[in-house]
């Protein structure tokens, strides 16, 4: 019989000992609620950081563990030992996104969030996928701009990434080439994002100055 993959996240802002002491409650008190659900335990971690701070090793591990793993839960004290103020909030929206819910001591189940919580949590799902959105019709305007002015994308990046290739280098060629006919620099970097190149405006513009410098230098030379 199959049970829930679960997590359990402990955490403490201090080393003082009444906070060790803490910390190990809350690890026995959770690996208790597991057991009595017939949970399995994927990981324990344990963290003494700010809850105010995301930067924190443990967190992104357990963070990583839900994306990738078949997690079911993350079981904690309270919503407290996730994080604080806008942390809290990243982080529970993340969770979401891994569709991993959150289990807690003090509420003896799954999370209940505030309404203000909850409406947050909505306004920032909204945002992302209008940001999603926008960067799809980004790249799209890229590629329609380029055909539209004679580029062929599938004649001049049909082979950049075979052997292997990373996709994160820049095709310079292509770079100059779309730039002779007049694209803008943000054309540009949509158009090859939508070719699988990891590439920003700024980088299409330090990459194409680049070039045109050392162009200028052989000249010179």
């Amino acid at each position: 019989m199959l049970t829930d993959e679960v997590i359990i996240y402990c955490r403490v802002s201090t080393k003082k000992d009444t906070q060790q002491t803490s910390l190990e409650r809350q690890k026995r008190e959770l690996v208790e609620m597991a057991k009595a659900q017939n949970w399995s335990i994927f990981a324990i971690y344990e963290e003494v950081e700010s809850g105010y701070s995301i930067e924190r090793d443990e967190l992104l591990q357990m963070l990583e563990d839900c994306k990738s793993q078949t997690i079911t839960k993350v079981l904690v004290q309270d919503d407290t030992r996730l994080g604080r103020g806008h942390a809290k909030m990243a982080i529970l929206h993340e969770l979401r996104k891994h569709q991993t819910a959150v289990y807690t001591l003090q509420q003896q189940g799954e999370l209940l969030l505030s309404e203000a919580d909850s409406m947050v949590l909505e306004i920032v799902s909204i945002v992302e996928e209008y940001q999603r959105k926008l960067h799809n019709l980004k790249i799209s305007r890229g590629m329609k701009s380029a055909v539209k002015k004679g580029y062929q994308p599938e004649r001049n990046l049909s082979n950049h990434h075979a052997g292997g290739r990373n996709k994160l280098d820049v095709p310079i060629e292509e770079i100059v080439r779309l730039r002779s006919r007049k694209l803008t620099f943000h054309d540009i970097a949509a158009t090859l994002r939508g070719f699988g190149y990891d590439v920003s405006k700024a980088t299409v513009h330090r990459r194409y100055q680049q070039y045109i410098t050392q162009l200028e230098g052989n000249e010179e030379s």
